[in-house]
């Protein structure tokens, strides 16, 4: 597993698989087109628990993603390393902000915050969840402090969720939290397709 704090670990291209039965499947991939990780996320959990491995044979957790409680609407998820039980930070999904227009916090180890994903213009934010859905793909904003640092942008395709990220800039920001960023957005602001 890639954890060096290098440009290219903060390039990658996230997909979600475009047929999975009783759970869903995401895909990271390096620029070069490598298969990083692999999340099979299974359905039907009270708590939200995602295991990222590293690769399909599912047989090391890189990482480990998890709801602090079980009803929140404005979630908070912990991401850990998994074998060493490292807390690499966290993501505060804002609920009530979220609503019109997506937007995460995200937090250091220690819960301070350390930045923020947010998804681009009000006016694009409110077409798109009532008006063009996935004809309008989402774009967001990565900020480390008040700083705009990288992009995460939607891929245009009806058929296939996918992300292609550039936080090349964001120096400050762990690959991994990207990471189990990213496939929360896949998994939580992909249900409201």
């Amino acid at each position: 597993m890639t954890t060096a704090l290098t440009a290219d670990s903060r390039r990658f291209t996230a997909k979600k698989a475009l047929f999975s039965f009783l759970g869903r499947v995401f895909r990271v991939y390096s620029p070069s087109g490598q298969l990083r990780y692999f999340v099979k996320k299974k359905a039907f959990r009270l708590k939200e628990e995602i295991n990222v491995f590293s690769d399909e044979s599912q047989s090391t957790i890189a990482l480990v993603i998890r709801a602090r409680s079980v009803f929140d609407f404005g979630a908070t998820y912990d991401i850990t390393h998994s074998s060493s039980g490292e807390v690499i930070g966290s993501c505060r999904r804002q609920g009530l902000k979220s609503i019109v227009r997506d937007e995460w916090t995200l937090m250091g180890p220690t819960d301070v915050a350390i930045g923020k994903i947010q998804e681009d213009s009000m006016v694009l934010a409110l077409l798109r969840r009532f008006i063009l859905h996935s004809l309008l793909p989402q774009s967001f904003t990565v900020y480390e402090g008040d700083e705009p640092k990288g992009t995460i942008a939607q891929r245009f395709n009806p058929f296939q969720l996918a992300y292609d990220v550039d936080c090349s800039r964001a120096t400050g920001l762990d690959e991994r939290l990207l990471v189990g960023a990213v496939v929360l957005l896949l998994s939580i602001d992909g249900r409201q397709e």
